[in-house]
């Protein structure tokens, strides 16, 4: 069975040039989504991907960018209808992955998608280790200062005339506007 999805992503696009070139390309069941963003839901799609769910279905869409709102994203799809032996048919690119020419071209888009990742990977280490070689460290600036941590520390030591804590630490806390764990994790430092 051809199930068809669409989807448009902005108020001035239109379905129905998308619901008519699934209509002529044989789609039994048509599915489009209205939906903009990245990270907004795509209730159809769904129901598209339950409807395509026997060995020999086909998933059929206009383009490819109005399935996935990312190469991961569509990498993911196609491995997802792979699984169910699900083909996805674009018009507009001439895709077939019931052909082995369509199998092809989703090995080399997840190929691309594992070099990226890879790439991306190892921008991140190489910048983290540059900023490590300059004396960056990643994470916040700590709460306090050197001289404050020594403050502290004598705040904490000093006894009071009954040979008890002259301050606590909720005390020590509140006077350099901190919390309790974060004199805490300053004291236990040597």
């Amino acid at each position: 069975m051809r199930i068809g999805y669409g989807r448009v992503s902005t108020r001035d696009q239109h379905p129905e040039a998308q619901h008519d070139a699934l209509r002529a390309a044989g789609c039994e069941q048509i599915f489009l989504d209205t939906a903009s963003g990245k990270l907004a839901r795509r209730p159809e799609l769904d129901k598209a991907l339950l409807s395509a769910n026997r060995p020999g279905d086909q998933l059929v869409v206009t383009k490819l960018d109005r399935l996935g709102r990312s190469l991961e994203n569509l990498i993911e799809l196609s491995k997802t209808l792979q699984e169910g032996g699900v083909d996805l048919v674009v018009l507009d690119q001439g895709i077939d992955t019931s052909t082995a020419i369509g199998r092809m071209f989703f090995q080399i888009l997840g190929s691309i998608a594992e070099f990226e990742h890879a790439l991306m990977s190892e921008r991140t280490r190489d910048g983290l280790a540059a900023a490590r070689a300059r004396g960056r460290t990643g994470g916040q600036k700590p709460k306090l200062g050197p001289r404050q941590v020594k403050l502290a520390r004598e705040m904490y030591d000093e006894k009071g005339p009954d040979g008890k804590r002259a301050h606590t630490v909720e005390h020590i806390a509140q006077e350099f506007g901190v919390t309790r764990p974060t004199i805490y994790r300053h004291l236990a430092k040597p």
